[in-house]
């Protein structure tokens, strides 16, 4: 028995219970050899005996375990560990649409056609493979907490081929295609049947069709037309309605050909809700093989089809109770005995019906002189006994058809002649438009029916144009923070960042190229012009420059003159500027308000006394060279902000931004191992022979990552120390 605690194949901890069907529990666990929480579905211990039993389970693995795709639960592992066997997936959390929809009644319209749409792109990835699902129904439709719609359950899937023929009627009576009713022919056209009735559920909170029995709710499925959806819930658009019954016809070849067709029109149902595109037109597909019956199946067909059934009128709550003891009953593991009525009860209808109007042309003697009728196909007129002559039978004509062209990517006009020229009956439908990036103005995006497929001679086109781009407005990210513009921008755009001295706050959007409120193609770049800080420059060396001369200095800089003040000076002459108020190659900020003072004339420096030698006396050994001290540069960075998160461990590089020199920064300190906790402080402080700082701005650029990705940039403070 399984329990929590217990380990299976020394890998997987079962933690608790998680669901049960028919055939197997599903419980969650942990993978200690992967580290990850996973959902591992059990066969019940009933069913491990029964080899038939065992190798449909694995099969349930080996048909969804080469699937990969968002919407459909991925398959890790299958195994056993004694008597135990298993398959281990992906592990959803989350409910089944069938709860889903029981709790909310039903569901709103767009909510009901986005979890179709990804069913469909489910169903679509694995029809690629050729691998058909055959129990689409909202049990095996799994909703996360995410939102993400994911397809599980495919215990009765089975590979496609031209020659598949369901030997059983598989998969939940309420969701059964009529051929899967029929025990014919079942393929990709099956799923879709399936899907259309999972959302008439959706749509109404009811399935089509309800009865006593199994028997006869199949039977509904192969006789009747359900009540459309729109009048059984109002509110649903006119182009849903039609996808529904597109999707629920009763011949495969009139319902949608394949899951991209669907995901087409549902997605063109959202831009235009009445609108009128959804054609159900006879397409050239096979219908199911017919089946032979014993007589003792008939025997049970006719008792079990006087049933009746009952199609679902409005708001009805008794069938609610109905429904859900039908799927209980369906989903048990005692359900064996209706399923072989069911198809022994709709095979004998099949081939009842066919024997008696093989009958009836064959053998009866409608004229009554005794003489078979006839065969359908005979161009000969015969003659009767009596020399009368009998009718002579209309020939069969088949339907004349053609190969249509795809005309996605031509040009309107040029697609229309390509169309004609097939066939001049052709009604071309070009009204519809759609943005595109990939197709410019005027050219055809789509098409149905699509390229390909064999289509009558008087068959109705309908084309999809480009009409270009979408075209968006730029939002205001004025003074946004750079990544969360970015972040919001690639929504839509293409975005570039580029740094600028400003003085909006560092790391803020100063603007955008092209500007906000301007038109650009979606999916076009946009620039984000990006502020590194208030522009700054070096203040220049003035001593010695005629007043003039420094007043034009500080102007081409962009620094403000001061007050000017005029005193003698041992050394410059008059007019020349004996000291300014901030000292050269400072780094400051526009507009700096600069003080001078101009020498007024020479004036003699006061005789400063030699100071008195002091006799040293001989040294008893000889004098030790000792090295001059060494003029060095303090650089102490402010961190204003930490450019790295807690935890992180990445490259960092910091270079000293350069004046005069172009791609020769200094380079401060580089390591490829920086932790978060070196930029937790306040400052930063590292010493710089003074030789290697001539013309050197002083800012500091910060690069975090190995792919170049610039941080804050930071402004330093440089002193001349000596060591």
């Amino acid at each position: 028995m399984v329990k929590p605690g217990m380990f299976i194949s020394e890998r997987y901890e079962i933690i608790e219970k998680v669901g049960s069907g028919g055939m197997a529990d599903v419980y969650r666990a942990k993978c200690h050899r992967l580290n990850r929480h996973v959902g591992i579905k059990i066969l019940k211990p009933e069913f491990s005996a029964d080899k038939n039993t065992v190798a449909k389970f694995r099969a349930e693995a080996q048909s969804a375990a080469g699937l990969s795709h968002p919407n459909i639960v991925s398959v890790y592992d299958v195994g056993d560990d004694g008597d135990l066997h298993y398959i281990v997936m992906e592990l959803v959390e989350g409910i089944t649409l069938k709860k889903f929809i029981e709790k909310k009644g039903k569901l709103e319209i767009k909510e009901a056609i986005g979890i179709t749409i990804q069913i469909a792109q489910g169903l679509e990835a694995a029809h690629d493979n050729h691998i058909v699902h055959r129990d689409i129904k909202p049990q095996n439709i799994i909703i996360s907490r995410e939102g993400k719609v994911k397809v599980a359950d495919f215990g009765i899937a089975k590979a496609a081929t031209t020659n598949t023929v369901t030997q059983n009627a598989v998969g939940s009576v309420h969701y059964l295609s009529p051929e899967q009713a029929r025990g014919g022919y079942s393929d990709e056209k099956s799923d879709i049947y399936s899907l259309g009735v999972t959302m008439y559920e959706m749509l109404c909170g009811t399935v089509p069709f309800a009865g006593d029995n199994t028997v006869s709710v199949a039977l509904s499925h192969i006789q009747y037309e359900p009540v459309p959806v729109k009048e059984v819930n109002p509110a649903v658009p006119y182009s849903v309605d039609m996808i529904v019954q597109k999707c629920m016809q009763k011949r495969p070849e009139n319902r949608y050909l394949s899951a991209s067709e669907l995901i087409v029109d549902l997605k063109r149902s959202v831009m235009n809700p009445e609108g009128d595109f959804v054609r159900i037109t006879a397409g050239v597909v096979t219908d199911s093989p017919t089946k032979n019956m014993t007589k003792d199946e008939m025997a049970v067909i006719k008792s079990a089809a006087k049933s009746p059934v009952t199609r679902y009128e409005g708001n009805q709550q008794a069938n609610a109770q109905v429904l859900r003891e039908e799927e209980e009953e369906l989903d048990s593991s005692d359900s064996k005995w209706d399923k072989t009525i069911l198809i022994a009860s709709i095979a004998v209808i099949l081939i009842g019906m066919g024997a008696i109007l093989f009958a009836v042309f064959k053998f009866i003697d409608v004229w009554g002189t005794g003489r078979a009728t006839p065969t359908p196909g005979d161009l000969t007129t015969p003659t009767r006994a009596n020399g009368t002559p009998s009718p002579t039978p209309t020939s069969y004509v088949p339907l004349e058809t053609t190969r249509l062209q795809n005309v996605v990517g031509r040009k309107l006009e040029d697609a229309k002649k390509v169309l004609y020229k097939q066939s001049e009956l052709f009604t071309i439908l070009d009204g519809d438009t759609d943005y595109s990036d990939e197709y410019e103005a005027g050219m055809v995006i789509s098409q149905y029916p699509s390229g390909g497929v064999d289509v009558a001679l008087d068959e109705e086109i309908r084309l999809v144009v480009s009409a270009g781009p979408e075209m968006l407005r730029v939002p205001d990210y004025h003074v946004w923070n750079y990544t969360e513009a970015k972040v919001e921008a690639e929504n839509d755009f293409t975005v570039r960042i580029e740094f600028e001295n400003s003085d909006v706050e560092v790391n803020r959007v100063i603007r955008t190229v092209p500007d906000r409120n301007e038109l650009l193609a979606k999916g076009s770049e946009l620039v984000l012009v990006v502020s590194r800080g208030q522009k700054v420059e070096l203040m220049p060396n003035l001593l010695g420059m005629t007043l003039d001369g420094a007043k034009l200095s500080l102007e081409e800089k962009g620094f403000v003159v001061g007050e000017v003040n005029y005193e003698g000076s041992p050394t410059y002459a008059e007019g020349l500027v004996i000291y300014q108020s901030e000292s050269a190659d400072n780094v400051l900020a526009y507009g700096t308000t600069i003080h001078l003072t101009v020498s007024n004339g020479i004036v003699e420096a006061t005789p400063t006394p030699a100071p008195t030698a002091t006799p040293t006396p001989a040294p008893t050994q000889p004098p030790v060279a000792t090295q001059a001290p060494k003029a060095m540069w303090e650089v102490t960075v402010d961190v204003t902000k930490n450019p790295m998160y807690e935890g992180d461990v990445d490259w960092v590089y910091m270079e000293l931004l350069r004046t005069y020199r172009v791609n020769d920064d200094y380079k401060l300190y580089e390591n490829e191992q920086t932790s978060y906790e070196m930029f937790d402080v306040s400052t930063l402080t590292f010493l710089v022979p003074k030789e290697e700082l001539q013309g050197t701005e002083r800012l500091v650029r910060v690069y975090l990552g190995a792919d170049g990705t610039p941080g804050p940039i930071f402004t330093a403070t440089v002193k001349e120390v000596v060591q």
